[in-house]
């Protein structure tokens, strides 16, 4: 090749560069944010959030001169990977999503204390959002985390199924709720085989809600071990007796959480518990048999309590945090701020979120897309989680979980497996 065709192709090449560069520059951005709050999470804090014109951060982006990026895991990925970045020197993400049911003492060191914050550049009516909510991330005293999104049980019921069986209204106390699951332990007119209650038997959750309708629990939040055993062993002589009976499944002791789901949809049983953000799901015309006729009540207490104790039903909530080795805190907690305001928790909530505060079930618009809204409000009220994090709750879980199936299937005496969570979980419990 010629040394004149050499320089020609060198200089359409050098012609074509510049154009290419021109072109790009032209359809960038005019600005682009001069800070990034990276933030790590599920991607569903991320969904209800918004995008495009939606986009319920975008007036914080601008104000802030800050983009937002997420990287989002699976829950349990997602945690392991949030205590190893805190765990670091230092940690490029600004903002993480904690379960309530994590902060040990020892995991809660690793995240910035809040009450400062809070105090010097506050949360919009931060009273709004659940008191059991922040309970739930105030550890040893400190406040580490502000709620985002809950799970709240709730108890649901075929409506259609209720009526089959001449009951004209939900139960609303727990001797109410058992006798109307016994009586819907029956064949439905279309032939199905009903029973009353569907639980899963490998969740603490329902053992506790049973105890604490008696006014017990298995575990206080200040960690106190079954603090009222008489009342955990009416909530387990129930469970028995509602077995015995046939109220709950045969299978009881192999029933799993989305087998309560199947099961309520399928008019195969007439209760179950399930949080009441599930309300939509075990209403959807694609695979609800019963479409419109599933409803939800707040879980009942006792007789004896009813009027005077409200229930605390079970919930599991998320919470924002910030690494206590993050390099922008103050911008860390500008993004928590926001996205716990009044605008934005209602935003999202119509977006699909489970809103923290009370005020959000009060609204027009959350109400006519959410039809049990008020009930779940009045159950969020007074919600805490299961049992506080510790250590060893997992295997805790576990060992309350076997003495219960033993109750309840009738092979150890109430009495003698109430004394044995107390025996076989007491070494367990943080000291």
């Amino acid at each position: 090749m010629k040394t004149h065709d050499i320089l020609e192709l060198t200089r359409r090449g050098f012609l074509g560069t510049a154009l290419g560069v021109a072109a790009a520059l032209a359809v960038r951005p005019s600005w682009a944010a001069s800070k990034t709050l990276n933030v790590l999470s599920h991607k569903v804090h991320q969904t209800v959030l918004g995008e495009g014109d939606g986009d319920l951060m975008k007036d914080w982006k601008a104000s802030n001169d800050a983009d937002i990026v997420f990287t989002t895991f699976d829950s349990n990925p997602l945690q392991d990977r949030l205590f190893r970045e805190a765990s670091l020197s230092e940690t490029d993400y600004g903002v993480g999503y904690l379960i309530d049911n994590r902060p040990t003492s020892e995991i809660a060191k690793l995240f910035e204390p809040l009450a400062d914050y809070q105090k010097n550049d506050p949360i919009e009516d931060f009273g709004d959002i659940a008191p059991g909510l922040v309970q739930g991330m105030t550890i040893d005293g400190r406040l580490i985390g502000i709620p985002v999104r809950h799970a709240t049980q709730g108890l649901f019921y075929n409506e259609a199924l209720l009526e089959e069986a001449g009951i004209s209204a939900p139960p609303t106390t727990l001797e109410e709720l058992v006798e109307q699951a016994k009586k819907l332990t029956f064949t439905s007119k279309e032939g199905t085989p009903v029973t009353g209650m569907v639980l899963a038997s490998d969740l603490a959750v329902f053992p506790v809600m049973f105890a604490r309708a008696f006014g017990g629990d298995f575990i206080t939040r200040d960690f106190e071990l079954v603090p009222n055993p008489e009342a955990m062993e009416k909530a387990l002589e129930t469970l028995r007796g509602m077995f015995e009976a046939g109220a709950l499944p045969r299978s009881y002791a192999t029933t799993k959480n989305d087998d309560q789901v199947t099961w309520i949809q399928q008019g195969r049983a007439a209760f179950t518990v399930l949080p009441f953000a599930r309300n939509a799901q075990l209403n959807n015309p694609e695979q609800s048999k019963y479409p419109g006729r599933i409803k939800a009540v707040e879980f009942p207490v006792s007789a004896e309590l009813a009027g005077k104790t409200p229930m605390a039903t079970v919930t599991e909530a998320w919470a924002m945090v910030i690494p206590a080795n993050a390099k922008d805190k103050e911008l860390a907690w500008s993004y928590i701020k926001e996205v716990s305001s009044k605008r934005v928790t209602l935003g999202a909530a119509l977006n699909g979120n489970g809103p923290v505060r009370v005020s959000s079930y009060a609204d027009p618009a959350f109400i006519e897309k959410n039809p049990v809204a008020e009930v779940e409000a009045r159950a969020l009220a007074n919600a805490r989680s299961a049992f506080p994090p510790f250590p060893e709750a997992a295997r805790a879980q576990a060992t309350m979980l076997e003495e219960v199936q033993l109750a309840v299937l009738g092979r150890k005496p109430v009495k003698d497996a109430v004394a044995a969570i107390i025996d076989r979980v007491k070494p367990l419990m943080p000291s």
